[in-house]
């Protein structure tokens, strides 16, 4: 028997979701670390290990409960992976990304990704949540390397709107309106999982980044070639200054991320109820 297709290995994964659970998703949410909270909001129908979810890899690290969540937030039908997976853990682009796919062929249109990030921008401080305007992805690799199959998207697909002008706008709005403040500002991609050299975060910030992380960037090529609107959040959890560079501690990151948790959970709840 010769090897299954990625859209059929799709499919697979979306019969054993199904036989769980009967939601149609329309929101898709991946939570990054620390940043948890929110899956205690979603009425949840079925709560499923990625384990039990053909093709989906497992989370290794270990602030990543590693759960898919199919349910209801703010009225709305959404699917939430509580848990996500990264390049240096050791899996390919395809399976950081599969996930994704696989909410888009549950149903869902729209995608929010949290994460947690350091701020390289000096106007940045340890709590703030920075809307995701655009990204740089310097993770050495990409999701859509490879044979294409254009029942999944197009070979070469447009990136002048990574992260969706109209989401950015709600985002804003509603974070006004909560009196949550907010930043915005350009995210860039790097492979860990050692943190970055006082030299690479200067390089970085001469490039024009804002903050640096370890995630989002593959998921967010996926779900534009795959026709969906993306939200990104970061939540700034250390300052990566170069002429003040202290040792990171990564109870501290982890801290300051659960500490701002309360103020996402809040401008997300809004988002999935207007998007």
């Amino acid at each position: 028997m010769g090897k299954i297709s990625l859209k059929e290995e799709i499919e697979r994964g979306v019969k054993v979701i199904r036989e769980k659970s009967s939601i149609v998703p329309k929101v898709g949410i991946i939570l990054g670390t620390g940043l948890g909270g929110l899956a205690k909001e979603i009425e949840s129908e079925a709560v499923i290990p990625y384990k039990d979810i053909p093709g989906f890899p497992e989370s290794t690290v270990e602030f990543h409960a590693g759960k898919l969540i199919l349910g209801t937030l703010a009225n709305k039908k959404i699917a939430a992976m509580e848990g996500r997976f990264h390049y240096y853990e050791g899996y390919t682009m395809k399976q950081i990304t599969f996930p994704v796919r696989v909410m888009r062929f549950l149903g869902c249109e729209t995608l929010l990704v949290s994460n947690a990030c350091g701020g390289l921008n000096p106007d940045f401080s340890p709590g703030d949540i920075m809307i995701m305007k655009d990204h740089i992805n310097l993770l050495g690799d990409n999701p859509l390397i490879g044979v294409n199959d254009k029942e999944l998207g197009p070979r070469f697909p447009d990136m002048s709107e990574p992260y969706s002008r109209e989401l950015i706008e709600l985002a804003e709005k509603i974070a006004l309106e909560e009196k949550i403040k907010i930043k915005k500002g350009i995210y860039v991609a790097m492979s860990g999982p050692g943190l970055e050299t006082a030299a690479e975060y200067r390089f970085l910030r001469t490039i024009g980044a804002d903050a640096v992380g370890m995630s989002t960037v593959p998921e967010d090529i996926v779900a534009v070639q795959m026709g969906m609107k993306v939200l990104g959040l970061s939540v700034v959890t250390d300052e990566c200054f170069p002429d003040t560079l202290k040792p990171a501690d990564i109870n501290e990151i982890i801290k300051t991320a659960v500490k701002a948790e309360p103020m996402l959970t809040r401008l997300m709840k809004r988002i999935v109820e207007l998007c």
